[in-house]
């Protein structure tokens, strides 16, 4: 008998960063890899959609909530590091400036990017997150994956199609496990002090300690978004609760008890101004769940 908990009608606002979101019909935090075949197949005889929740940093929830059983990774983690080889074995739910702090302490590099993402390795790996000129991918070697039948695979990267915040797993309904990166020797000093850099800039340059999901919109490349939101003057600019920071234009604050309407009109709004004046239509990074 499974000892892991599963609870009914619970809020999903306190599972995502823009405290947005409905109740969960369902919802479980897995510790391990057999609780997660467990829900997987309560899931498969009760006939009700599984629904992955990692930090819920990159996710907007509907009011209304999300029916079937959410399953939320944020405890199911762990890291495992190999300085000699430069490898990194890590379970999905661990969070990306904890792997960052943690590779950065053991003289690796190439993370130090991520050190305030605030979302788990698995939903990087998904959504091929990404800051500065650098992305998961570029470090990733393979992923481990359950499907919902709770059958396992190795993927490579190469099969994985990545690509700029994109990935062959978002058409996939498979669950992240782990992931196995390969970073590079380098002095821990100098790395841990690139690493607070980094760190530091994102503090100044992005409402950090604010209810957001981060960048709202992907970058029309070679195009940045925020700047062509900037040049609309549409900073501070609101739709009910929700707001375009003051701080970087293309993240939305919940600054007063936003909800999921106001969000997404504000997100449709956004996108009409721009491509009413580039002819651009901005396409979303944010998942939508229970729309």
């Amino acid at each position: 008998m499974h000892s892991i908990r599963l609870k009914k009608n619970i809020s999903l606002s306190n599972f995502t960063t823009w405290k947005i979101g409905g109740p969960a019909e369902w919802i479980a935090l897995p510790k391990n890899i057999e609780e997660i075949k467990y829900l997987i197949n309560w899931t498969n005889k009760k006939k009700i959609p599984c629904n992955i929740i990692g930090a819920g940093s990159n996710l907007l929830i509907n009011d209304k909530g999300i029916k079937g059983l959410s399953i939320c990774m944020r405890n199911f983690k762990g890291i495992q590091i190999d300085k000699s080889l430069g490898v990194i074995e890590v379970l999905s739910g661990e969070m990306l400036p904890t792997l960052a702090r943690k590779a950065a302490a053991s003289g690796l590099h190439g993370l130090e990017w991520a050190v305030g993402i605030p979302g788990t390795i698995g939903g990087a790996v998904v959504m091929n997150a990404g800051a500065q000129d650098h992305c998961i991918s570029d470090y990733l070697q393979s992923i481990t994956t359950l499907s919902v039948k709770g059958e396992y695979r190795v993927i490579e990267k190469k099969d994985l199609l990545y690509r700029y915040r994109y990935s062959l797993l978002q058409n996939k309904n498979l669950i992240v496990v782990s992931a196995r990166l390969k970073l590079a020797s380098g002095h821990a000093e100098k790395i841990r002090q690139l690493t607070k850099a980094n760190l530091d800039h994102r503090l100044k340059t992005q409402p950090y300690n604010a209810q957001t999901c981060g960048s709202v919109f992907r970058n029309p490349e070679p195009l940045k978004a925020a700047k062509l939101i900037e040049e609309l003057g549409l900073k501070g600019f609101r739709f009910g609760g929700a707001e375009i920071s003051k701080i970087h234009s293309n993240f939305i604050i919940n600054a007063n008890q936003a909800s999921s309407y106001d969000v997404r009109e504000l997100i449709k709004y956004i996108q009409k101004r721009v491509f009413n004046s580039y002819g651009i239509l901005l396409e979303t990074e944010v998942k939508q769940c229970g729309f």
